[in-house]
């Protein structure tokens, strides 16, 4: 069933002697000014290895094949945007398929594009989905937060002819990691993105089933995403905001603070006063934390109702 209603809310990632989001240089991403912060990309690619993990089809996510080269040499390369449509979706070849209908129906067929929206360009088929999902960037609130580089070292010397005179030893590595980081991101989940797209018949449009893979998937795909850079980082906070359709709320992300106390870390909220004032076109108010390490602190904020975010229990 089309969700009727549209969702405003936060979404907390907490990193501990790991790296969330690193940049070019393999440091925490900055913005010019200083502040730590995560791109959306960091965020939606656990939920869509999450996803993917669970069965789901996901299209735009990296995957590996082999290849034979023109010297017939079997390479492994990442596939390209036609070949990942060709294998998520079953298709033989993407030049045969001239209908658009058929194409953006299997577009919408994939979880990643149903929240989230896409850029197709393939094959003369220009398609622009805007996702029913639009997630902002998380800025870390931990003033505190100091960047770490560890010295990594490699059980293997380096071959190569031109270093085999320096390389008598084992090889040197870096791993970077910040001591400690809290990421607070917005997002806003609008069903009537897809508007356009039911009318011509091609979705049944951002449903209810929708929001709750997407729920679920907000609450727990980073705790669960385990590779070496990202052990550490977990989801710790989540606020969802469900209101009435015509209701249009700001960037919820700015009324966040957040402080350490000696053995227990508060996130503030600032944004009773705004959510009370909108009462009558607010349905429901959840917020999810991990009530072992957090204290939220909060002017009463009607119709709101706390959560553990690992058990789901009522707090």
């Amino acid at each position: 069933m089309k969700m009727n209603k549209r969702v405003y809310g936060i979404l907390g990632i907490v990193s501990r002697m790991s790296n969330w989001n690193a940049d070019f240089t393999g440091y925490p991403k900055t913005t010019s000014s200083g502040d730590v912060f995560g791109s959306d990309k960091a965020f939606k690619y656990p939920m869509k290895k999450m996803w993917e993990n669970n069965g789901e089809k996901v299209l735009y996510i990296k995957s590996m094949k082999l290849s034979e080269n023109k010297k017939k040499e079997v390479e492994l390369l990442p596939r390209t945007l036609k070949e990942r449509y060709e294998y998520v979706f079953g298709i033989e070849d993407l030049k045969k398929q001239k209908n658009s209908e058929e194409i953006l129906k299997n577009l919408f067929t994939a979880i990643d594009i149903k929240n989230f929206g896409a850029t197709f360009a393939e094959e003369k088929n220009n398609i622009s989905i805007t996702g029913a999902v639009q997630i902002g960037q998380g800025f870390n609130k931990y003033e505190d937060t100091n960047a770490e580089e560890q010295q990594i070292l490699s059980p293997f010397r380096d071959g190569s002819e031109k270093n085999q005179k320096e390389a008598k030893a084992s090889t040197l590595g870096t791993k970077i990691v910040s001591d400690e980081a809290h990421y607070f991101y917005p997002f806003a989940i609008n069903p009537s993105s897809y508007d356009q797209f039911e009318e011509i018949g091609v979705t049944e449009g951002y449903t209810e089933e929708d929001y709750k893979k997407f729920k679920e998937a907000a609450m727990i795909a980073a705790t669960s995403f385990n590779t070496n850079s990202k052990l550490g980082c977990e989801n710790e906070f989540a606020l969802f905001i469900e209101t009435k359709p015509e209701l249009y709320l700001p960037d919820l992300s700015q009324y966040v603070e957040f402080e350490k106390e000696e053995d227990r870390n508060i996130i503030i909220l600032n944004c009773a006063k705004l959510l009370n004032s909108l009462e009558d076109d607010i349905e429901n108010i959840e917020i999810y934390y991990n009530p072992y390490t957090i204290e939220i602190k909060s002017e009463p904020i009607n119709k709101a109702k706390k959560f553990n975010i690992f058990t789901k229990e009522e707090v």
